[in-house]
C-alpha cells in the first residue's frame, strides 16, 4: 500500500519520485513477487490459506476430531496467508517506512492472541487473496503498456558487405541499410532510400489510415542529425510495412528509437504523482497515525467500561481492519495507470498523473498557428492574370523565375503551379537576382520580370501600383493571404497569393473542444494581426493574437493563466517550449518525429493529428471522474466501517470482506478507462 511521508511535487517541470507503492519490493513491471510457483505464488499461497481455513473449519463440526487439528490447520493457514504480508511489512519497517500490511498483520496476530484463530486466518486469507487479485487487475493495465515492448521485432535484415544478414536490432548501426519485407514490422527508425508503399503507423502515432512512403532525394546524406524529416520519408520502429519491399537507412539506435523512448517515458508514469494522489498521500500521513491512536485507546476501553480486556482488544483489531485505507491508496494510481495506457494506445503520450488530471480541468487553450492549426507550409491560393494575359501564360513566367530563386515561398509557388497545370513548361530565366525583403527580378524571353510584395514596387516608383490593384491586394491580405505582384517591363500582368492554409480538421476539432467545455481558444502567431484574424475567422478560434515574438507568447500564456487558471499551450514542442513551460499543460504536435518535443512536452500527440486532442481531453475528464468515484468509494467504506466496528455491529470477518471488496472495486472501476472511446466521434 502507500507509504507515509510522500515527496511533494515541485511544480510544472518537476515530478515526485516516489509513486504509489504496495510495498518496497515492487518493481517497475508491477507486483511480481515471485516464489516457488513463479509470479502466481502469492495467489497460490492465498488459495492454500483458504483451503486450510475451510478444512479446519469443516473439521471443527465433526465429532471425535480434536480441536487441536483445526488449530494446527489455522496456524498453517496463517503462514500461507501472512507470508507476503509479513515480508513486505518487515522490509518497509527496515527502511524506516510504515505501511498498511503491518496493520493487517497486527490485527491477525491480535486475533490469534485472543484465541480467535479462525477469524485471524480468515482476515489473512481475504487480505492476501484481495492483494493477489488486485495485483492481477493492475497487471492488466500494465500489460497494455508492456505490449509496446512487443511492437518492434527482435531482429532485422541488414545489408552488410553486399549480403543480407539477420541480426538483433541492438546490433544495428547508424547508417546501415535494412530490408523491410511486405507486411512485416519495421525494426528501426529510419528513412526510406528505395521502394515506395504505405506503412501502418497506428502503433506509434494512432493514425488509422496507412501513410504513404517514398525514397529521400539523397540516400547518401547523413540524416541522423536532422531535426525535421518529412513524414513521407521517415519510418518508425514498431510500425507495419504494407505490401511492398522497402529499403531503409537506420537513423536511430534501438535504445534511442521513438518506440524505446515512448516505452521508457510511459514506464515512468507511476513515479509521477497527480494532485489527487498528493492529497491522498497527505491524508494517509495523518490518518494512519490517528487510527493507531484510536486503536490503542480502544485496547484500554475495558478500564472505563464494564467489559473484559479480550472484548476491547477484539474491537480494536476490528477497527484496525476497517480503518486501513487500502482502497484509498490504490484508487488514484490504478486510474492514472489505466488512463495513460489507453492514451498510449490512441497515439497520445501522457507523462504521468499531473498532466492527466490537469488536462481534464482546462478551460482555455493557446494554439501556435503555424503547423498546429495550419498545415505549416504555404500553398498557392489565387492567381489573377491582368492585361489580357492567360492564367497559364502568367504561371509559366512566374515559374521560370521562382524555380531559380531560393526564397522560402518560391517552392510553394512552383509546386502550386505544377499541380494546377500538370504539363506546364516554362521558359528559361536569366539574370535572376533576389531583392532582400522585397522579391526577385530576372529576365524571361528578353523581358524584365519583377515578382514581389507591394514594397518592391513602391520602392521602384514608376507610377506605383494602380488603385484597383491595391484594393485587390488589400482584400486578399484581409483574408490571410501573402500577395505577390508580377510586372513585365512597365506593365503589371498579374497577382498571385499564397497562404498557410488551415488544417482541414481544425474547425471540427475546435467545435469538439467547445463541446468539452473549453471556453477560450486563443491563436498565437508571429504573423501580422490581419492575417491572424483572417485565419481565426476561418477555423473558429475565439481570439487571435498576432505580431508575437517567442517571448511575447510566454507573456500571452501568463496573461491567459491569470484569467483562466488552467491553460494548455499546443505547439511543435520546439519553438514553443518556453511558452509550454509556463502553461499548466504543454502539448506537442507530431512528437513521434521530434526528440525535443518528446522531452519538453507534458503531453505528446505522437501523430501530426490535431483530432487526437479532444480524445486526450475527453479521456482525462473521464479519468478525473473515475478518480473521484474511487475516492468516494474508498473513503465512504472506511467512514461506514469504523463506527460499525467501534459499536461492535461488525466483526473482523465482515470488516475484512467489505474492506478487500472495496479495494478490488476501485481497481476494476479504474480498468474501465482501458475501454474509453471518444463519445464526440460519430
Amino acid at each position: 500500500m502507500a507509504k507515509n511521508g510522500p515527496k511533494e511535487d515541485k511544480g510544472h517541470d518537476e515530478h515526485g519520485k516516489d509513486g504509489h507503492q504496495h510495498g518496497p519490493k515492487e518493481e517497475e513491471a508491477g507486483h511480481a513477487h515471485g516464489g516457488i510457483f513463479g509470479k502466481n505464488t502469492e495467489l497460490i499461497y492465498a488459495i492454500l490459506c483458504g483451503a486450510l481455513l475451510a478444512t479446519g473449519w469443516g473439521l471443527s463440526f465433526i465429532n471425535g476430531v480434536p480441536p487441536t487439528v483445526s488449530l494446527v490447520l489455522y496456524i498453517i493457514a496463517y503462514y500461507f496467508g501472512g507470508y507476503y504480508t509479513a515480508k513486505e511489512a518487515v522490509q518497509t519497517i527496515a527502511k524506516g517506512g510504515f505501511e498498511i500490511d503491518f496493520l493487517m498483520l497486527v490485527a491477525a496476530i491480535g486475533a490469534g492472541i485472543l484465541g480467535e484463530w479462525l477469524e485471524g486466518a480468515l482476515l489473512l486469507f481475504l487480505f492476501s487473496l484481495g492483494h493477489a487479485l488486485e495485483h492481477f487487475a493492475m497487471e492488466k493495465a500494465r500489460k497494455s503498456i508492456a505490449a509496446l515492448t512487443d511492437l518492434a521485432p527482435p531482429t532485422a535484415l541488414v545489408v552488410r558487405d553486399g549480403k543480407e544478414t539477420e541480426v538483433r536490432i541492438e546490433e544495428l548501426q547508424l547508417g546501415e541499410t535494412i530490408i523491410i519485407k511486405p507486411n512485416s514490422k519495421i525494426p528501426a527508425d529510419g528513412v526510406v532510400i528505395k521502394g515506395e508503399g504505405s506503412v501502418n503507423q497506428a502503433p506509434i502515432t494512432g493514425e488509422s489510415v496507412p501513410v504513404d512512403k517514398r525514397p529521400v532525394d539523397d540516400p547518401a546524406k547523413d540524416y541522423t542529425a536532422e531535426k525535421s524529416i518529412k513524414a513521407e520519408y521517415r519510418v518508425f520502429a514498431g510500425t507495419i510495412n504494407g505490401g511492398s519491399v522497402l529499403e531503409v537507412k537506420v537513423i536511430k539506435e534501438a535504445k534511442d528509437s521513438t518506440i524505446s523512448r515512448l516505452i521508457k517515458m510511459v514506464n515512468e508514469v507511476e513515479k509521477q504523482k497527480s494532485p489527487t494522489q498528493q492529497f491522498t498521500d497527505k491524508f494517509e500521513k495523518y490518518f494512519v497515525p490517528a487510527v493507531l491512536i484510536l486503536v490503542t485507546a480502544l485496547c484500554f476501553a475495558f478500564l472505563v467500561i464494564d467489559e473484559p480486556f479480550s472484548k476491547s482488544f477484539y474491537r480494536a483489531m476490528s477497527v484496525l481492519v476497517a480503518a486501513s485505507p487500502c482502497a484509498l491508496a490504490i484508487s488514484t494510481p490504478s486510474a492514472v495507470l489505466s488512463g495513460v495506457a489507453r492514451a498510449a494506445k490512441g497515439g497520445v503520450l501522457i507523462k504521468g498523473g499531473r498532466p492527466l488530471e490537469n488536462l481534464g480541468e482546462l478551460t482555455a487553450i493557446a494554439f501556435d498557428k503555424t503547423g498546429t492549426l495550419t498545415e505549416g507550409k504555404p500553398k498557392l491560393t489565387n492567381v489573377f492574370p491582368l492585361d489580357d494575359i492567360k492564367e497559364e501564360e502568367l504561371l509559366k513566367i512566374v515559374v521560370a523565375v521562382e524555380k531559380r530563386s531560393d526564397h522560402p515561398l518560391a517552392e510553394a509557388i512552383v509546386t502550386g503551379a505544377m499541380e494546377k497545370y500538370k504539363k506546364l513548361t516554362s521558359p528559361e530565366a536569366t539574370k535572376v537576382k533576389g531583392i532582400t525583403g522585397r522579391g526577385v527580378q530576372a529576365e524571361v524571353n528578353g523581358d524584365l520580370i519583377l515578382i514581389g510584395n507591394k514594397a518592391l514596387f513602391e520602392d521602384k516608383g514608376k507610377g506605383g501600383i494602380p488603385d484597383e490593384m491595391k484594393e485587390q491586394v488589400s482584400q486578399l491580405e484581409k483574408e490571410g493571404n501573402t500577395t505577390m505582384l508580377v510586372k513585365r517591363d512597365k506593365t503589371f500582368i498579374g497577382v498571385i497569393s499564397l497562404m498557410d492554409t488551415p488544417r482541414k480538421e481544425a474547425k471540427n476539432v475546435l467545435k469538439e473542444l467547445q463541446a468539452l467545455g473549453i471556453r477560450k481558444m486563443i491563436m498565437l502567431t508571429g504573423d501580422n494581426q490581419q492575417v491572424a484574424e483572417a485565419v481565426a475567422k476561418q477555423i473558429g478560434v475565439t481570439e487571435a493574437w498576432g505580431n508575437l515574438m517567442p517571448e511575447d507568447k510566454v507573456e500571452a500564456v501568463k496573461k491567459l493563466d491569470r484569467s483562466e487558471k488552467k491553460v494548455a499551450m499546443v505547439g511543435d514542442g520546439v519553438n514553443d517550449a518556453p511558452a509550454m513551460a509556463k502553461s499548466t499543460v504543454g502539448i506537442a504536435m507530431g512528437a513521434a518525429g521530434s526528440d525535443v518535443a518528446l522531452e519538453t512536452a507534458d503531453i505528446a500527440l505522437m501523430g501530426d493529428k490535431l483530432e487526437t486532442l479532444p480524445f486526450a481531453i475527453g479521456l482525462s475528464r473521464k479519468s478525473r471522474g473515475i478518480i473521484k468515484q474511487n475516492l468516494w468509494i474508498s473513503l465512504g467504506i472506511v467512514g461506514v466501517l469504523i463506527p460499525l466496528t467501534i459499536t461492535g455491529i461488525a466483526t473482523i470477518g465482515p470488516a475484512v470482506v467489505v474492506h478487500e471488496g472495496s479495494t478490488l472495486l476501485v481497481v476494476i472501476n479504474a480498468l474501465r478507462l482501458l475501454a474509453y472511446r471518444n463519445d464526440l466521434k460519430k
